[in-house]
């Protein structure tokens, strides 16, 4: 009985992938271009530089997710209507924060994720210096 339970509990497991999607039709503008080249390219440009919350390595434009597929409709939505690429990006992080974009904004605590790896490197090397020159003496 207790056997039963414990392959049941896994079978629904692994079918769970199968109901992620939902069964809804895909956002209007999801996979559908603006009539406007211009405005088509000014969606495709900021699309290529969001991130796909759902897949993570992969911009909104090259992912197959329900979701990116949303954030391109809504992108080209608000494109048609007049605006700006940059304030849409603004609207973005500001709703799902920095991560979202490629070109995140430098502030103090991100300068200190990329400038700690060069002071630990600088240490290790002026360490191995140290310890090179101690035992040729």
């Amino acid at each position: 009985m207790m056997i039963r339970g414990l392959i049941l509990l896994i079978l629904a497991g692994l079918s769970a992938p199968v109901l992620a999607d939902s069964r809804m039709d895909a956002a209007p503008y999801a996979y559908v271009q603006l009539k406007d080249p211009a405005k088509e390219r000014q969606a495709k440009e900021l699309m290529a530089t969001i991130r796909c919350l759902v897949c993570q390595g992969q911009s909104i434009a090259d992912s197959d997710a329900e979701m990116a597929g949303d954030m391109r409709s809504l992108i080209r939505e608000r494109i048609e209507k007049g605006e700006k690429p940059e304030a849409i990006r603004a609207w973005l992080v500001e709703r799902y924060g920095d991560w979202v974009t490629y070109a995140p904004p430098t502030r103090g605590s991100s300068l200190v994720l990329w400038g700690l790896p060069l002071v630990l490197l600088m240490f290790g090397t002026g360490l191995a210096m140290s310890r090179i020159r101690r035992k040729a003496r």
